[in-house]
């Protein structure tokens, strides 16, 4: 992402930056996923020791207007008002991926009462959550 993001070639990863220090960290995407202008994507590196999630943000002339990196952090989006969301937005943020939600309160709430509250829209899906536990962070949209 850095590289695409700020031009940085190869040589940049031996100095530090990105690269941690010369040993190289390979951003490999296990999911990328899309819900009106926000792009969620993550992986982990291939010792599974690292894990990552981007998120950004694309404007209307297809430019990333906001790009948030997350390390070693499980990440739950919110959409906070969906009542205030534009009919447009709530239509994208319908095809948003599925979350891990158990199948009871999914099925136990009505349609008036998931309007009137925070909707959970993405959850991180690692591989790895059963044996490393990590901090977790809401990111409100």
């Amino acid at each position: 992402m850095m590289r695409l993001l700020t031009g940085a070639d190869q040589r940049d990863k031996n100095r530090g930056g990105a690269g941690g220090g010369g040993g190289g960290f390979f951003f490999s995407p296990r999911s990328v996923d899309a819900f009106g202008s926000t792009v969620i994507a993550e992986g982990a590196d291939d010792a599974r020791q690292l894990y990552w999630v981007h998120a950004w943000t694309v404007g209307p002339d297809g430019v990333i207007t906001k790009l948030r990196e997350y390390f070693n952090t499980d990440l739950t989006v919110t959409l906070l008002s969906s009542g205030a969301a534009s009919s447009a937005k709530k239509a994208d943020i319908e095809g948003a991926p599925p979350k891990q939600q158990d199948a009871a309160s999914s099925s136990s709430s009505s349609p008036s009462a998931a309007a009137a509250g925070p909707k959970c829209l993405w959850q991180s899906r690692r591989a790895d959550s059963a044996h490393k536990s990590l901090p977790g962070l809401v990111l409100a949209i």
